[in-house]
């Protein structure tokens, strides 16, 4: 089962700073396993996707060069309160992870 992903939203008038945490090894290829010496396999996300209510506003396409647990920031211009923001991938095993959540009125 994949890690969760955790997700932040801040509106400020209709701009949402989303800010995601995806929990995921994210292996390069190049790692040896020090208790065998074999490298460990490749295991990386290539594509996530965000979206505003069903709709794709953000799509990366992503490498093994990424750290593990990428850390991902970016902003949604005309969001507004209960709109749905969700984020999915998807890594080179076929494996795959989203989550949604609500914007939340400001504090």
């Amino acid at each position: 089962m994949p890690e969760p992903i955790r997700m932040r939203i801040k509106l400020t008038g209709d701009v949402a700073d989303v800010r995601v945490l995806i929990g995921h090894p994210m292996e390069t290829g190049l790692r040896k396993d020090p208790k065998t010496g074999d490298f460990v396999p490749m295991h990386f996300i290539k594509t996530v996707t965000a979206t505003l209510n069903g709709k794709v506003v953000l799509e990366a396409q992503w490498s093994r060069s990424i750290a593990r647990n990428p850390y991902l920031e970016f902003r949604i211009k005309g969001a507004k309160v209960n709109d749905e923001i969700g984020i999915a991938w998807i890594d080179n095993r076929g494996e795959t992870n989203s989550a949604k959540t609500t914007v939340s009125p400001p504090a």
